[in-house]
């Protein structure tokens, strides 16, 4: 797979993958295969970021807890105990192939501020030219309901558009999307490709273990959010960390084939005629050369990025800031922001909630704002 073209992928990890979901041990099977995955990518020359979770489900193990409690201060004192724990098991099973890696902590507070989000921006850019790993979870020690990501789905995709990755892999306990419910119909369809989320049909009845906060639907939130920065999200199985790079393998050689394809070739003289005297080594027609076949790609789902990407500046004030209000403009307002022109307070029709300068803040048109009222009164 060693090319001219070196990638950014960043893979993202739940709980469920990292630690056995009754005993809370640490599945030292998978997480050897995911780093020798990392290591075998990183030394094909691409950048590998690994957004992790498990904090809580190591903590829960070290202090013989059963069930993740629901009080959320012990929450975050188990994840204080548990990060200590899981970023040692992450360091050591990585030395064992002296591949530096290194320890990033976020909450939402800390990319609501455009100058912090540069600054981790950087952190990421920085680390990833220094040839090193950035292992990537919430810090669920200081972040409560107002500042959290909500589950590390979320995170992962923002994480991929900060790096600007090429590929973010969600590892769950399926190989891929399905129509319905693959555990209880065994008509259901894998969906392989997405092009387009809003017509998704897709069984999302899955849910998170009890370790974990996450599940299917919010995979599919975080394919929406890293798709519309530009970045291919796979959904494919944790327990064959491999398949990460087989499909790298396999999607990069398909691209190069269809490059190569399309790449104008000069013409190819006519053959020079064989004598007729000569003996004839033909036995039927001619065949021609056929290209090696690509790797064989295993299970996933595949969600294409848009072909507009929001990258940047414009990405974060999308989905890194919190709107604190919500201006109501009429139509003529709405097109001239959607033609990126000024708003003009005659445009303003209604107001709610309170903000202030350099506060988000979301716009609707006023026929959102009237359907809203209809909807209330209907209640």
């Amino acid at each position: 797979m060693k090319g001219p073209r070196h990638l950014t992928i960043v893979i993202k990890l739940g709980t469920s993958s990292i630690v056995d979901e009754k005993t809370h041990e640490p599945l030292l099977s998978i997480l050897s295969l995911i780093v020798e995955t990392a290591v075998k990518l990183h030394k094909d020359g691409h950048k590998v970021v690994i957004v992790s979770s498990g904090a809580i489900g190591v903590g829960l193990r070290r202090m013989n807890i059963d069930k993740r409690p629901k009080h959320l201060p012990r929450s975050q004192a188990l994840a204080a105990v548990g990060q200590c724990r899981l970023m040692s098991l992450w360091d050591s099973l990585f030395n064992h192939l002296q591949q530096p890696v290194a320890q990033i902590l976020l909450t939402r507070n800390d990319i609501a501020d455009r100058t912090q989000y540069l600054n981790a921006q950087n952190t990421f850019a920085e680390l990833l030219n220094m040839g090193v790993i950035p292992i990537v979870n919430e810090n669920d020690t200081l972040a409560v309901a107002e500042i959290k990501f909500g589950d590390n789905d979320t995170l992962s995709a923002i994480t991929a558009a900060m790096v600007q990755a090429d590929y973010l892999f969600l590892m769950t306990d399926v190989d891929c999307l399905y129509d319905k419910n693959p555990r209880t119909n065994p008509d259901a369809h894998p969906i392989e490709v997405v092009e387009d989320i809003a017509v998704l049909a897709a069984d999302v009845s899955t849910a998170g273990s009890s370790l974990g906060t996450g599940g299917m639907s919010t995979k599919i939130v975080a394919a929406r959010l890293a798709t519309s920065a530009g970045v291919t999200t796979i959904i494919t199985r944790s327990s064959n960390p491999g398949n990460v790079y087989k499909i790298v393998e396999s999607l990069e050689a398909s691209k190069a084939s269809a490059a190569n394809s399309t790449s104008s070739t000069p013409p190819i003289p006519p053959p020079k005629p064989i004598p007729s005297s000569a003996p004839s080594i033909v036995d039927g027609p001619a065949r021609p050369l056929q290209p090696p076949a690509p790797p064989s790609t295993p299970p996933h789902t595949r969600f294409l990025p848009g072909p507009h990407p929001i990258r940047d500046r414009y990405f974060w004030l999308l989905h890194g800031l919190a709107p604190h209000g919500t201006l109501y403009i009429d139509q003529g307002a709405h097109e001239a922001l959607a033609n990126k022109a000024g708003l003009l307070p005659v445009g303003v029709v209604g107001v709610e909630g309170n903000f202030s300068q350099q506060e988000a803040r979301q716009s609707r048109k006023e026929r959102q704002r009237e359907e809203e009222k209809k909807t209330e009164e209907k209640k």
